[in-house]
């Protein structure tokens, strides 16, 4: 302030400034406010913008919903008017659907009507049949039993005729003739490379049938001509299905008769690749020709025999028989002994020749024979002979035998006349004994044929008992043939060639002696063929023979199969007197 009291400009100006001052920081500070809350509502306006943006995007999102909700609801309206007019037309179906029931309905009852009515006309009916089954059923089983009686007088009367057959055949001495047809084999249908589909076809086709066990029907066509039947007659047929051990029961009692005295004979005939082999022997392979009594189903002729004849004398008192085995071939009309062996004990087949002896009997100088015990025993001699046998493959049988086989056995028979004993026997406990004495006495103990007894044999009663002891000899032929064959089938060539020249020559020689007997001529050509001439006790009546024809069931051997059976028919027919017993020899009392 001035001395005099007054205000002064400058405290004025300065108030004012102050004043100014003032204003100035409250408009700042509203400045910093207002900027504060500028800046918060840009915040908030960069919010709302935000909002904004997105209440945008779902309008738009809304707008898309909503138009595809209008697009929905006209394809809607247009679905749902489409789907009224369904209802409609199903309505009018159903209209109809109804009426075409109700008359259904009537229809359905209008018939059930109908058929009760059927149905209880049908009852009655059957009852009435009913009635009229169990008369007849009465009537069936009345019949069924009569026809049961008559299949057993039947089977009595069929047996009693093949009693009397077998004795007429016995009386008469005809050969018995056996046929069996075996099943058709993959080599049947093996299609040659020359040979069309259908004429392959036709060859395989299956001709030879079994009609009943005494009947073989073959079917013979040939082109251009008419079919025709053609039926054989024989002692027993087999078809394909029957199995070995069949085959080996008719041949069965032919042993018994081997120990009751006579010889017996059994050969296969027929032509390669029929069966001979299998029917004789049994199963056989390239690699393996062992016979064994293991494979008991399979077994062939041969073994089936042996063991028949050993279970036999198995029967028969200890020691009163034995058995000794020779095995031969016929290869190229000639014979070799398969048992013979060299210097080191080694088998080997040596050439023999056949003679005939002052008797009339045929007969092999220095043919092996070896003593056998058992049936194991005889079969490891019969592998040694067939190890030995020629066999040679042809277009018919891979495993074609080139020889025929001939296995012997020879059993030997010691009997006593007991009669001659009387006097020797002190007590009624001394005859049996002595009589076991006698039979217990071995073959090592013959020479000359003559008995040589033990130590205790040289007292007078021994002695004299060794006059009264006789032995016989039979025999059991066994015989596996070769097989026929046609060279343009077979189709052998060189050695093989000469082979089959062979068998079908001996075959023929076998066919013609068979001819001769049947027309009794005075002369019988035993002699044209090393087979027949050592077959001729057999064949010419002084044995029971047996023929076992093995055929070919298929049209490509039909041929074969004719001719085989032909050979059969023949041979049933030979009549060679009644075979002689080989009656057990019984010497004089000593003087």
């Amino acid at each position: 302030m001035r001395p005099d009291g007054g205000i002064s400009p400058s405290f004025v100006a300065q108030q004012r400034i102050r004043q100014l001052e003032q204003k100035l920081r409250a408009k700042e500070e509203r400045i910093v406010v207002l900027e504060t809350e500028n800046a918060l509502l840009h915040l908030k306006l960069a919010e709302c913008r935000g909002f904004i943006g997105r209440d945008i995007n779902e309008v738009a999102q809304f707008n898309v919903v909503h138009d595809k909700q209008q697009n929905l609801c006209r394809s809607t309206s247009s679905v749902i008017i489409q789907v009224y007019g369904a209802i409609q037309r199903l309505k009018r179906d159903l209209k109809n659907l109804h009426s075409f029931a109700l008359e259904l309905s009537r229809d359905f009852q209008h018939q059930c009507k109908n058929s009760l009515y059927q149905v209880l006309t049908a009852v009655q009916r059957i009852q009435l049949q009913n009635e009229a089954m169990q008369t007849f059923q009465t009537k069936a089983f009345d019949l069924e039993q009569s026809l049961q009686e008559v299949n057993e007088r039947y089977q009595q009367e069929k047996q009693k005729r093949k009693i009397l057959h077998n004795s007429l055949v016995e009386l008469r001495g005809n050969i018995r003739v056996h046929c069996r047809i075996r099943p058709l084999l993959p080599f049947d249908t093996a299609s040659g490379h020359s040979v069309s589909q259908d004429r392959h076809r036709k060859l395989s086709e299956k001709v030879a049938h079994a009609t009943d066990d005494e009947t073989v029907l073959v079917k013979c066509s040939r082109p251009g001509h008419a079919l025709i039947n053609k039926t054989f007659q024989f002692d027993r047929v087999y078809s394909a299905a029957e199995s070995q051990d069949t085959v080996f029961a008719d041949v069965a009692p032919l042993l018994t008769s081997l120990l009751d005295g006579y010889n017996v004979c059994i050969m296969a005939y027929g032509q390669t690749g029929s069966g001979k082999t299998y029917t004789m022997l049994g199963p056989q392979s390239e690699d393996d020709v062992t016979l064994s009594i293991e494979d008991e189903p399979e077994l062939g002729i041969i073994p089936r025999a042996t063991e028949e004849v050993f279970r036999l004398i198995s029967e028969k008192p200890p020691g009163s028989h034995w058995v000794e085995v020779s095995v031969v071939e016929v290869y190229n009309n000639e014979i070799f002994d398969l048992l013979a062996k060299d210097s080191c004990g080694r088998v080997f087949g040596v050439k023999r020749d056949v003679v005939t002896t002052k008797e009339g009997k045929s007969d092999v100088p220095l043919l092996t024979y070896e003593t056998v015990e058992n049936a194991v025993e005889f079969l490891q001699l019969v592998d040694k002979g067939l190890q030995l046998r020629v066999k040679h493959p042809t277009l018919v049988h891979a495993h074609s035998s080139r020889s025929h086989l001939v296995v012997t056995l020879t059993i030997t028979t010691k009997a006593v006349s007991a009669d001659s004993f009387a006097p020797l026997w002190t007590d009624e406990q001394s005859s049996p004994r002595l009589s076991k004495e006698l039979f217990c006495t071995f073959p090592q103990q013959m020479k000359d044929d003559k008995l040589i007894f033990p130590s205790r044999a040289s007292s007078p009663a021994q002695f004299e008992s060794t006059e009264k002891l006789k032995h016989i000899k039979t025999k059991l032929q066994l015989v596996d043939l070769a097989g026929s064959e046609c060279v343009g089938m077979s189709g052998v060539t060189g050695v093989a060639l000469r082979e089959t020249s062979f068998i079908n020559r001996s075959l023929s020689a076998l066919s013609d002696v068979l001819g001769a007997i049947a027309e009794q001529r005075s002369h019988i050509p035993y002699r044209n063929s090393k087979l027949t001439h050592l077959l001729q006790d057999s064949i010419g009546g002084n044995a029971k023979l047996l023929v076992m024809l093995c055929v070919s069931p298929c049209q490509k051997y039909l041929a074969e199969s004719l001719q085989s059976l032909g050979f059969g028919t023949r041979a049933r027919q030979v009549q060679r007197g009644q075979v002689k017993k080989r009656n057990l020899p019984v010497s004089s009392k000593s003087k």
